[in-house]
């Protein structure tokens, strides 16, 4: 772990040098290559959904996460990942929430969007857990569309 990075995620995270260090000697015993693909990342996810289908979900986080768009996730994309969903501030989880919605990248989010992110967490949710839901909100179409109008009050689109 170079001193630049050690330091740079010292002052973009919450994280004591310390604890940086043992998160980075776990990730290396997981990761020996120091990167985490995304089929491993897909893999890990799976573990805490074992009843469901978390491989979409994950693929747009995972998207996410990976900011220099190389397909893997280094440390340090990995530790500011962590940071933000964990421990964050607000503004930071809420500008991460946008870019796993916006997945085409464009800076915008469209309804489709929305649907294919609903989609995705619609999977993970067991069918039985699913009926429970109220009937509004019963179908990723439905959930989808009361986002949308939710977050498009007073909006054209």
């Amino acid at each position: 772990l170079s001193k630049e990075i050690l330091e740079e995620l010292k002052m973009s995270t919450r994280y004591t040098e310390e604890e940086l260090c043992r998160w980075y000697e776990s990730f290396q015993r997981q990761c020996p290559d120091g990167r985490i693909s995304r089929a491993e990342f897909e893999k890990i996810y799976g573990t805490f959904f074992p009843n469901s289908d978390p491989k979409g979900y994950a693929r747009h986080v995972f998207r996410s996460f990976d900011t220099n768009d190389d397909g893997t996730l280094d440390f340090r994309e990995y530790i500011i990942a962590l940071h933000l969903t964990s421990s964050g501030k607000t503004h930071l989880k809420l500008e991460w929430a946008f870019s796993l919605f916006d997945v085409d990248r464009n800076g915008e989010v469209s309804k489709n969007e929305v649907l294919e992110i609903i989609t995705a967490i619609f999977k993970m949710i067991p069918p039985e857990e699913q009926k429970l839901l109220p009937e509004d909100e019963n179908s990723p179409q439905k959930r989808a569309d009361k986002l949308w109008a939710y977050f498009n009050k007073g909006e054209n689109g």
